[in-house]
């Protein structure tokens, strides 16, 4: 099995309340693959001992939120404070969470995009704003692995990290009334792919033909937060041939 390389350290950690039935730990305020690794560390350690009256825990840039029944978590009561109870189980799992840990190298996943014409309006801008010709976009973007720090914004929808700042872009002025799915775009120093049809201000450069979001399937979205993945480019003919399950 191949290994990625150990975990950092764990930032501090914040704790405070998101209403009566949340708890917010924030994992410091960088947006980095160390702070994801902290997180999904963390997240996988709740996940194997988990409190009473856990519901989910929902990992974003730098925090992981973690829902509970408050009537569970004061066992029925018997604690008049359930944040208070639960946040001290949070964080006697925290100091119990190895500060550094090896993880199975995650499998990148391929998505095909056809760049520009009318799956990439946006594309020319980008280049312009970037000083750099089409093709020279396009190569930027299709070179990192890029790692899917979360789902959000709409359902399976991914935040990518590892855009070559070359390619930051402001997003536009006057939000499109309607992105299809599988629009691919830059919104600042981030890159993501819209997962449904739904209004958007992103800087349109491309379009993959895979399906991201199904709630028919087994897992509705097709990417989770921690995947690696790939950009492929693609020309329109192939577009046209590729399965969309």
């Amino acid at each position: 099995m191949s290994v990625a390389p150990p975990l950092p350290a764990l930032p501090p950690v914040r704790l405070f309340p998101l209403g009566d039935a949340a708890v917010v730990l924030e994992f410091g305020s960088a947006i980095s693959p160390a702070t994801h690794a902290a997180i999904a560390a963390f997240s996988a350690r709740l996940a194997a001992r988990p409190f009473v009256g856990l519901r989910e825990a929902v990992p974003a840039f730098t925090t992981l939120t973690v829902y509970y029944d408050p009537w569970r978590a004061s066992e029925h009561g018997r604690h008049p404070e359930p944040y208070e109870r639960v946040a001290t189980q949070l964080q006697l799992l925290l100091a119990e969470t190895p500060a550094t840990a090896a993880t199975a190298a995650a499998q990148v996943v391929e998505i095909p995009v056809c760049y520009g014409g009318a799956f990439g309006p946006d594309l020319a801008f980008v280049a312009q704003h970037s000083g750099l010709s089409l093709e020279e976009v396009i190569a930027l973007h299709t070179a990192p692995e890029y790692l899917v720090h979360m789902i959000g914004f709409a359902p399976g929808f991914p935040y990518l990290g590892g855009l070559d700042a070359r390619l930051a872009t402001p997003r536009r002025p006057q939000p499109r009334p309607l992105v299809a799915a599988g629009a691919v775009g830059i919104a600042g120093p981030q890159t993501g792919i819209y997962s449904l049809p739904t209004p958007g201000g992103w800087q349109l450069i491309g379009r993959t033909p895979l399906r991201l979001f199904n709630p028919e399937w087994a897992a509705p979205s097709r990417l989770r937060a921690g995947q690696r993945l790939r950009l492929v480019a693609i020309s329109e003919e192939e577009f046209e041939q590729q399965p969309q399950p």
